[in-house]
């Protein structure tokens, strides 16, 4: 390439991208030079309609005006201020505003970096406060790709496979996918067929005594997993089952929070009330933050000093995530997420009557997917991954960034950022019905 940075100090032609090492699995291939709001630019100057949004990061879209200027304002102050060392006003802002985010509690917050950091946050708080060692966590579920988030996570073997082994007290247990019910596909608001409640009874009675276990930790929308949305009957019940045994209940809204299924957090389309939120992604449109809601009483039955972290609450990481928040109610982009993700699943059930590949399309607010099979093969729900991989391709061509997911890799989920407009949602669809066909499928 012989395109040429404009940041001070990094004016000799951009390397090769042999330096970058292939664990890190391709998306694309694109190099960017800039993003604006729903849009990515490459360094060619061609425009790529981003919905992908980092993978559910950039819910403000890409360099926000707001959160740019907060952004470089902090910058200009201070980049670094340990939590171990000193208090810094962004903190101090962002934990107070945090904690009220939620009804119930009194809620207290903890700081980290990832959403991987923070998951390993709500597992130790989870021991410590209940004295009990094991954690349960739902098959298809996706928490992180440290030691103990990768025994968490069962949403695909690439994930895990080759790292055994991993971290022991860890079960798990039957998610409900209505799409692929034994007993038959149905809506997840119909007559529910899954028998996730059987087999986390049978969990207790083969494996573990539930007075053992700390936590059960679940994804309200299962995210690598496929994008799974349970039954409305699902989260209630699940609630009622861990306080009968005294167990916390760990909501991971690492990839569904900040606004991204259409409320601020995903347990309020169910009033559910965790012991225990898990955030990252969205919290701060891009920079590195992340943390854990915690009912007061048990975040202070954490000692000082047993959990930590260099970098965790970085003041220019704060500063971004309040006017991250500020964005989010002033642009009210939880509402736009319910409106623009309903037109978008709307418009995919129209392509999906003209196209059987597609055997599911669902979702919630501005995190909606796809689930391509093969018609006419075994039950009809035959994953294909391939068409899956083909229509990606396709899309990608027209200039449209969508992703996979799910454990067979047949599923096409679309993650656009919450401040997306009705034309861009018509685009994408008028993109993805023309990459359908040219993946014939």
């Amino acid at each position: 390439m012989t395109t040429h940075s404009d940041v001070a100090g990094l004016g000799s032609p951009i390397p090769d991208h042999a330096v970058v090492p292939p664990v890190w699995g391709r998306i694309t291939n694109i190099d960017v030079d800039r993003g604006e709001g729903s849009w990515l630019i490459a360094a060619s100057g061609e425009r790529y309609l981003d919905y992908s949004s980092g993978i559910g990061v950039t819910n403000t879209g890409h360099a926000h005006p707001k959160v740019v200027a907060a952004i470089q304002a902090q910058a200009a102050k201070l980049l670094h201020g340990q939590q171990n060392i000193v208090y810094h006003e962004p903190g101090l802002r962002l934990y107070e505003r945090l904690a009220g985010l939620l009804p119930g509690g009194p809620w207290g917050a903890f700081l980290s970096n990832s959403g991987a950091e923070a998951v390993e946050a709500a597992v130790k708080l989870a021991r410590v406060a209940t004295g009990r060692p094991v954690i349960i966590s739902f098959r298809g579920g996706f928490h992180g790709r440290t030691a103990q988030t990768m025994a968490l996570t069962t949403a695909k073997d690439v994930y895990r496979a080759a790292f055994e082994p991993l971290p022991g007290s860890v079960y798990h247990t039957k998610f409900p996918y209505c799409y692929r019910a034994a007993g038959g596909p149905h809506a997840p608001d119909a007559n529910c067929t899954c028998d996730w409640e059987a087999e986390l009874d049978l969990l207790f009675h083969q494996v573990i005594y539930p007075n053992r276990v700390a936590a059960i930790i679940v994804e309200p929308v299962q995210g690598e997993g496929g994008y799974i949305v349970p039954p409305p009957t699902f989260l209630p019940r699940l609630r009622e089952i861990t306080r009968e045994h005294g167990i916390l209940l760990i909501a991971d809204e690492v990839q569904t929070g900040f606004g991204r299924t259409g409320e601020l957090f995903a347990v309020r389309h169910w009033d559910v009330e965790p012991d225990i939120l898990v955030m990252a992604k969205g919290i701060a449109s891009g920079l590195p933050l992340s943390g854990i809601l915690a009912r007061r009483e048990l975040i202070e039955r954490w000692a000082p000093g047993t959990h930590g972290g260099t970098y965790g609450g970085n003041v220019v990481s704060c500063a971004a995530a309040l006017a991250t928040l500020d964005v989010i109610e002033e642009e009210d982009l939880v509402a736009n997420a319910r409106a623009r993700g309903g037109q978008l699943a709307g418009g995919l059930r129209e392509l999906a009557a003209d196209h059987p590949s597609i055997g599911d399309v669902r979702g919630l607010g501005c995190m909606v997917a796809m689930e391509f099979v093969k018609p006419g093969a075994g039950d009809g729900r035959v994953p294909d991954a391939d068409l899956t991989k083909r229509v990606i391709a396709e899309a990608l061509g027209r200039k449209l960034i969508v992703l996979s997911a799910g454990s067979y890799g047949n599923v096409t989920r679309i993650i656009p950022p919450l401040v997306t407009t009705s034309d861009e949602v018509d685009l994408a669809l008028s993109l993805l019905e023309d990459a359908l066909r040219a993946a014939q499928a």
